[in-house]
């Protein structure tokens, strides 16, 4: 028993070993990489951070400090910190944006001029005369009366002025 948890302990010690030989690089868009594989041929050797052989502060309490990410020195790097990619990503997602706030007004407007169109029409019902129906909550039918014709003229009105502009 007493061996069996010997052996336990020493692969749990061997285990966390292997974790830490990790690779550690910035990409060519700027962002850390993680891996236990070493960093493709065309990532410079500036941008390479942390090799499995280079352990820092493995058995002190304090954690090794981070080393910032160095930009890579191209054509591409732009003022501000952002490289091209960036920018275009910025400029694809501000455009979908507009599109989306566009399609949106659309919808809106769509809106307004259908309800409009059913106002008019519900108005020259109101102004033609006659007796007009509707239904209640319990779904019987009822009469309106001249007040709440004029009522219902108002209400209609107030849609009109609202969405017929």
């Amino acid at each position: 028993m007493k061996t069996l948890m010997h052996l336990l302990v020493a692969a749990a010690c061997l285990l966390s070993f292997s974790a830490s030989a990790q690779w550690q690089w910035v990409d060519s868009e700027g962002r850390k990489v993680f891996s236990d594989l070493p960093p493709p041929s065309h990532i410079p050797e500036r941008n390479i951070l942390r090799k499995p052989a280079e352990r820092s502060g493995y058995g002190s309490l304090a954690p090794a400090p981070d080393p910032a990410p160095s930009v890579p020195d191209t054509p591409q790097a732009k003022k501000g910190g952002m490289d091209a990619a960036l920018q275009a990503k910025a400029k694809e997602k501000e455009a979908a944006e507009q599109a989306k706030r566009k399609e949106e007004e659309e919808r809106i407007a769509r809106m307004k001029a259908e309800n409009c169109a059913l106002a008019r029409q519900a108005m020259v019902g109101l102004i033609a005369g006659g007796r007009i129906a509707r239904t209640d909550a319990n779904g019987e039918r009822y009469f309106l009366d001249e007040a709440g014709i004029a009522q219902e003229t108002v209400r209609v009105q107030a849609i009109i002025d609202q969405d017929c502009q």
